[in-house]
């Protein structure tokens, strides 16, 4: 079974769940293709992932000349079938902020994908996100090539589902995939009534063997770590506003804010106004080893997030036997349990994400133990990379069997 991933930019330190899953596809079997439109322009920590890119083939690195001969070629030799992926291009193009000529270049690199699954051998396209890579995948599709699959995360493609014709995309392929049920509700809302059960569930996953050397919940003072992009949605701001009525409290704790981007240096001077110099670290991007060191050295994973997918440092905090402070968003609820495995606050809300804090700084350890290890419990449960892969790998045979 031949499989072609088609990606936007890959790898990139935020998105090593794709590579888990590609590789734990490749251990059961599954020929993998990884087609990308760009290489990251984020310098790559992990060892992994900088293995990952050099096993990814990049379209835009073709050369613009060789893939306008690879769409010409297609002109020739199939112009209905040239003729129809125009049109749904237009079509693609008229509820897109993008323009028409954006979507011109997704056909013309949808030839060149095309042509190359068909001199691999490819049988099926898989996209993860509903963004341009599934528009290269469907136009792909439309001019000849094989049947396509794609996977949604959230919440991007949830904000703008008309301007990307999730739809569309959803109506047009095999099967399409939600990471969280919460996903699925999304997925359905613009798609076909008839198409509903061609969404499907398959959840992110963990590699369990990463985590099998447990470390207990550490005593003494409180040290939080708190994982992703610097950017508005994350809530990172809110949070340095929490650790400011934190610390009035509770003056020796501690937050790594482990991640990078653009609200860095807004960071930065959040953290001086409020005089928390010593109180806060900015880690930059971390390899997987350094990140499950910092789980393993803090008491709880705060998330205060206003808009997610289903968060995979969620997962791992919990996999790390660790309790998990996050907001009542998409998918997260669905991974953390109310005074079982966390708390849940609102999003936004500094007041009631500060009580959690305290609550947690609070709780006697064998308590944050038990919280601990009902997560690491449930997390192993559901979210196992390599029952997951398994679910999209046999999502990929019947799609090729039932092909005609």
């Amino acid at each position: 079974m031949k499989i072609a991933y088609i990606l936007n930019t890959y790898p990139q330190p935020s998105h090593s769940f794709i590579r888990r899953e590609v590789q734990a596809l490749e251990r059961q079997g599954v020929q993998m293709l990884r087609l990308a439109m760009r290489a990251s322009e984020a310098k790559l920590v992990d060892p992994a992932d900088k293995a990952e890119a050099d096993r990814t083939q990049y379209v835009l690195r073709t050369g613009a000349a060789r893939l306008v001969l690879c769409f010409l070629a297609e002109v020739i030799y199939a112009p209905h079938r040239v003729w129809r992926a125009f049109w749904l291009a237009l079509k693609l193009a008229r509820t897109s902020d993008l323009g028409i000529l954006r979507h011109l270049i997704y056909l013309v690199e949808a030839a060149y994908v095309k042509r190359r699954c068909a001199s691999d051998g490819i049988q099926h396209m898989h996209a993860h996100f509903g963004t341009n890579a599934t528009t290269v995948a469907m136009l792909a599709n439309a001019l000849g090539g094989p049947g396509y699959s794609f996977t949604t995360h959230g919440p991007e493609e949830f904000d703008a589902p008309v301007a990307l014709s999730l739809g569309e995309k959803v109506n047009r392929a095999a099967f399409s995939v939600a990471i969280s049920s919460f996903g699925r509700s999304q997925l359905s809302r613009w798609a076909k009534f008839d198409r509903w059960d061609s969404i499907k569930v398959v959840h992110c996953g963990i590699e369990p063997d990463k985590f099998a050397d447990r470390v207990s919940v550490p005593t003494g003072s409180l040290r939080l770590a708190s994982i992703g992009r610097f950017v508005e949605q994350k809530g990172q701001m809110i949070l340095v506003q929490a650790m400011a009525e934190l610390v009035q409290h509770v003056p020796d704790a501690h937050l790594s804010l482990i991640g990078d981007g653009e609200m860095r240096s807004e960071l930065e001077q959040a953290i001086s106004a409020h005089g928390l110099q010593d109180n806060i670290t900015l880690t930059g991007w971390l390899s997987e080893a350094d990140v499950r060191a910092e789980l393993a050295a803090s008491h709880a994973l705060v998330l205060p997030s206003f808009a997610e997918g289903l968060p995979m440092v969620v997962m791992e905090a919990m996999a790390a036997a660790r309790p998990v402070i996050t907001t009542y968003v998409a998918g997260s609820p669905e991974l953390v349990q109310e005074g079982k495995t966390g708390w849940l606050v609102p999003a936004g809300d500094v007041s009631s994400l500060v009580t959690a804090m305290l609550e947690l700084a609070a709780a006697p350890h064998d308590i944050l133990v038990q919280m601990g290890q009902a997560g690491r419990a449930r997390v192993l449960q559901r979210h196992d990379s390599e029952v997951e892969a398994g679910k999209l790998a046999e999502l990929f045979r019947q799609v090729i069997e039932e092909k005609p």
